[in-house]
C-alpha cells in the first residue's frame, strides 16, 4: 500500500512534466525603431509601427510575428507628398489604414534568417519572403516591394515617375518582455 502510494506522486510527476513547454521569447519593440524607404522620387520614413514579436533563435518553428504600419504615419519631408501618398490614389488610408506583414515560417540563412509570411498592403494579400538578422537584440532588414503588386499608385500621369520597387530599410531594436 505504500508502495502504491508513493508510486502515484512519482508518476503523476514524470508524466505531468513530459509535457513541460518550453516559452519562445517575447519581443517588446522600442521606440528606436525605423522604417525607411526609397526610390526614384519617393523617400521617407514611417513614423508609427507596432509588433507583436515571438521569437527564439533556438526553436524557430515556434517562432511568430506580426507587425503593423500606420499608413497615416507616413512622413517624406514634403506636406504635399504626404496627402498624396495617403489619398486614395495611392495607398488609400482610410480604407487601408495599416500595412500588416504577418508571419508563417521562420527559417535560419546563410547571412541570418528568413520570415515568410503574408504582407496585407492596399487590401491586397501576397506571399512574401523577408530576409533579416536579429544582431544586439535589433531585427533589422533591408529587402524590396513592387508597389504594383498591391495597386499602390499607377503608371499614368506623375505616377510614372515613381518607381515600381519600393526599397524598404527596417531597424527593429527589442527588449525581453
Amino acid at each position: 500500500m505504500k508502495t502504491i502510494k508513493l508510486t502515484l506522486p512519482i508518476l503523476s510527476i514524470i508524466l505531468l512534466s513530459s509535457f513541460t513547454v518550453m516559452q519562445v521569447t517575447n519581443w517588446k519593440v522600442t521606440n528606436d525603431y525605423s522604417i525607411k524607404f526609397s526610390g526614384t522620387d519617393a523617400q521617407g520614413v514611417f513614423q508609427k509601427f507596432t509588433g507583436d514579436i515571438h521569437f527564439d533563435e533556438s526553436d524557430l518553428t515556434a517562432s511568430k510575428c506580426v507587425l503593423s504600419i500606420d499608413v497615416n504615419s507616413i512622413n517624406t519631408g514634403n506636406g504635399m507628398k504626404n496627402k498624396h501618398a495617403v489619398s486614395d490614389k495611392w495607398f488609400d488610408a482610410e480604407n487601408y489604414p495599416v500595412i500588416e506583414f504577418e508571419s508563417t515560417e521562420f527559417s535560419k540563412t546563410d547571412a541570418g534568417y528568413m520570415a515568410k509570411g503574408t504582407l496585407k498592403m492596399h487590401g491586397i494579400v501576397r506571399k512574401v519572403e523577408i530576409p533579416f538578422t536579429f544582431e544586439n537584440n535589433v531585427f533589422s532588414s533591408q529587402f524590396s516591394v513592387n508597389r504594383l503588386d498591391y495597386e499602390v499608385g499607377t503608371m499614368k500621369g506623375s505616377s510614372k515617375k515613381v518607381s515600381n520597387e519600393i526599397k524598404l530599410d527596417i531597424s527593429i531594436p527589442v527588449t525581453e518582455g
